[in-house]
């Protein structure tokens, strides 16, 4: 029986979830009018994603499949035959897939059982018939990713099959009532596809996928959604730049990223950026600026046309003026996104932003400036259907912040597009003027006071060493590195030292995001140890594993030893719609209510930290962790982390850890790759979503990336960590490095060396995490050798300290 928590969690996102959802094409053959009989198929029907593997994964009660949500709606499936005869193709096709994998492992050497992280089975071809009575059918499209792999442009991954492409296209021809619905978490190209009449891109929104599309079927529910990456023909994407390299990935695209790229150089994508159709039709009236200082807010009416309640999304782009700096047509400025709106009814919307928020990175002076000229204001429904409602013209150049450039020199020369789309304006357009002698120049000082409290100080060198990593379990294995190492909440992805707890240090409790918390379902307490019951790795790995490592990790006969010691308990969490969907609904109050919805179960759970949200960019849609991220842009990036971060954090004790900072793009080689960035396009694109959401929401936790910034690993970053983080960007929380082990996560063969954890701690990290023996070591022989400051080592412990006081204060 559900608890009440559960059924609420529930609710809630069944009522806000179909505004993650969006109809990429659409006709007037839905919704329909009541239950009746369909014709269901695809892979996505019964074998439903709810969201990608590895740490998004959740051990959540339940999960409603597309086929079982339409059936609890009403709906009689004709096609369980195709259905059953899919269940044996796909069954077939894993086991040739997992002995392949398996192959594949043993040839990786020591470092196997990583090998198998985001394994992810292409889409396999087959021969069913399509034979059914019913009026009405149903393709549902599905596709995974994960953490550890990175997609593929093959087919049955980027490219769809040779079986899907004939059968969608036989089903568009053969029913009246057609609907292809996508259950994916990033773009697949539909060029084959494109002219089919209704496409819904559902996505992968959690427990309650399948009830939520039938929902939307019926049109209890309307679609509100709008992209938040832009969806083209696979050969249309980008190729300056490389992806998937092996030691070096070289950024040079620089700042033409998604649909930075494709408006500027006028190439049609089949879906631009911020497109999204649902089951009515708007008006908009005449936009309406002001400017107030360097406050700018451009109002509009819009009324509903059409003939069901729903909601809307007004974007505002600004095309800048091209002075010393190269400048992309258009960059996201603002949006909002209206109420409900019923059949004839309007809503003046309003859509703000600050003027010095459009400021470009330049090298040369080392500032954030505003070139003069003409800022022209566009508004519209996505980034190809805009128009120009204004002009903010700058009289001279302003510099808004000085800084320093502070992530190395990487010798890299951004690409700029050779013949760029003319930016045209009516003659008639309003012009505001602004005065760069009104804007103040914010100067960076970089320095950054830490008081260290007497507790800390009166610590010994080896305490503060301990308190500097992880409570690791045993030197550091394999269940650790992919978040298993917490003691006293059961599968918890780990927790900080709990060995001074006596003296008042008390140790801090992370769980695993970042859809919903990833935690054991069953579990035994014995005194101040949970222990869970079954596997605690993700379900996606599991199946790769040898039969003595995946004995190792069952926790089963380790919980036998202390079952008379107490009752099996549970912990059933919430899995939520992934971080792609969330963007996708452009609604910062739903995002919110994710976030709340965690913080309520972190609460209920003893949880800490919440090792989420995570906010790196879509630079590239083969990235395989893309599904936990939120966008191509960062501003929809930063404002729905920072939302997400409200939410979980408006419960007392409760706290986020960002991640993963920064330019953490790719899965290939993630543990010791190194991104090639310049400083312009890393501010401006790579690290622009982390400041507004420090900036909006001061989350309690960042986590550092795997990769190395120019030559050096994000989590030694100094300059990435100390200066701009905590000098630029005011952050007050403390530090951790993502999940590392030495020797566990160090190919020999990679050209760049693993993490060190004295230099971790010297460049103002708190926490490596999950943690080993040797990692202690190392920070003790840097307090010797000079590497590490003492001083340092205990300002770092006090702001870990400090965290897991205020954290411990639950409701």
């Amino acid at each position: 029986m559900l608890n009440d928590y559960e059924k609420k969690h529930l609710r809630m996102l069944r009522r806000q979830a179909p505004g993650c959802t969006l109809f990429l094409k659409r006709n007037h053959d839905f919704p329909l009018k009541s239950p009746c009989e369909i014709a269901l198929f695809g892979s996505g029907a019964r074998h439903t994603v709810y969201g990608g593997t590895g740490s998004g994964e959740v051990n959540t009660r339940f999960n409603v499949s597309i086929e079982k949500g339409l059936e609890k709606a009403g709906f009689s499936i004709a096609t369980t035959p195709w259905l059953d005869a899919y269940d044996a193709i796909i069954k077939s096709a894993r086991r040739k897939f997992v002995a392949d994998v398996k192959r594949r492992m043993r040839s990786a050497g020591p470092l196997g059982g990583m090998a198998a992280m985001g394994s992810v089975m292409p889409e396999p071809e087959y021969e069913i018939g399509l034979d059914s009575d019913a009026e009405v059918a149903i393709y549902v499209l599905a596709r995974n990713s994960g953490e550890g792999s990175d997609r593929n442009a093959v087919k049955g991954d980027i490219l769809l099959t040779d079986t899907e492409i004939r059968d969608i296209r036989e089903l568009s021809e053969r029913y009246r009532r057609f609907m292809l619905v996508l259950n994916v978490g990033g773009p697949v190209d539909l060029s084959p596809v494109s002219d089919i009449k209704n496409i819904l891109l559902l996505s992968q929104l959690g427990a309650c996928t399948g009830v939520v599309f039938s929902d939307i079927l019926l049109g209890a529910q309307n679609p509100s959604g709008k992209l938040t990456t832009t969806w083209a023909a696979w050969q249309d994407y980008p190729d300056m730049g490389t992806f998937g390299e092996r030691d070096d990935t070289w950024y040079d695209d620089g700042i033409y990223v998604g649909y930075r790229y494709f408006d500027s150089v006028s190439k049609k994508a089949l879906f631009p950026f911020g497109h999204g159709l649902s089951y009515t039709e708007f008006r908009y009236g005449d936009p309406k600026v002001t400017v107030k200082g360097t406050k700018v807010a451009v109002t509009l009416s819009v009324k509903n046309a059409g003939r069901f309640t729903g909601r809307e999304v007004m974007q505002l782009y600004v095309s800048k003026p091209h002075g010393k700096l190269d400048q992309p047509y258009q960059v996201l400025a603002a949006y909002a996104k209206t109420g409900d709106i019923e059949p004839g009814k309007s809503e003046n919307v309003s859509i703000r932003f600050d003027f010095t928020s459009l400021a470009s990175y330049d090298q040369e002076s080392e500032a954030y400036i505003l070139e003069a000229g003409d800022y022209i204001l566009r508004a519209g429904t996505d980034s190809r259907n805009t128009g120009v409602c204004g002009i903010i013209r700058l009289d001279a150049d302003a510099v808004v912040r000085q800084v320093k450039n502070l992530c190395g020199n990487p010798h890299i020369t951004d690409w700029k597009p050779g013949r760029k789309r003319r930016v045209s304006v009516p003659t008639d357009a309003q012009v505001f003027e602004i005065k760069a002698g009104d804007i103040p120049t914010e100067k960076v000082t970089y320095r950054v006071r830490q008081t260290i409290d007497p507790i800390i100080d009166s610590l010994t060198d080896e305490s503060l060493a301990y308190l500097a990593v992880g409570a690791f379990k045993g030197s550091g294995a394999l269940s650790s590195v992919i978040g298993n190492a917490g003691f006293s909440v059961a599968g918890a992805a780990g927790q900080s030292y709990l060995g001074l707890e006596e003296q008042g240090i008390p140790s801090i409790v992370m769980a695993d995001g970042p859809a919903g918390l990833r935690l054991a379902r069953d579990y035994v307490q014995d005194g101040s140890v949970a222990t869970p019951i079954g596997n605690t790795i993700p379900e996606s790995i599991a199946e790769f594993l040898p039969a003595p490592a995946a004995g190792a990790l069952d926790m089963k006969d380790k919980a036998t030893t202390v079952l008379n010691s107490g009752r099996i308990r549970h912990q059933y969490a919430t899995s939520i719609p992934i971080g792609t969907a969330i963007a996708q609904s452009w609604d910062v109050d739903l995002a919110e209510t994710c976030g709340d919805i965690v913080g309520d179960e972190m609460v209920r759970f003893g949880v800490d930290l919440w090792l989420a949200p995570a906010l790196n960019i879509h630079r590239d849609i083969r990235c395989g962790r893309n599904f936990e991220y939120y966008s191509e842009d960062p501003l929809i990036s930063g404002t729905m982390a920072a939302a997400v971060t409200k939410g979980v954090q408006s419960h007392k004790g409760c706290g986020v850890t960002i991640k993963h900072y920064a330019a953490n793009n790719q899965e290939t080689n993630r543990y010791n790759n190194n991104s090639i960035v310049s400083e312009r396009a890393l501010r401006e694109i790579y690290l622009k979503g982390f400041e507004i959401c420090v900036k909006e929401a001061a989350p309690k936790s960042v986590m550092t990336s795997y990769n190395l910034l120019n030559g050096v690993h994000t989590s030694e970053h100094r300059g990435l960590i100390f200066d701009i983080l905590r000098g630029e960007f005011g952050f007050k929380g403390v530090v951790m490095t993502d999940w590392i082990v030495v020797g566990g996560t160090l190919d020999k063969t990679s050209l760049h060396r693993a993490p060190l954890a004295e230099l971790i701690a010297a460049a103002g990290s708190e926490l490596v995490m999950p943690g080993c023996e040797t990692d202690v070591e190392r920070i003790l022989d840097g307090l010797i050798d000079g590497s590490l400051s003492r001083d340092q080592l205990k300002k770092n412990a006090t702001r870990v300290y400090n965290l897991a006081k205020e954290l411990k204060e639950k409701e």
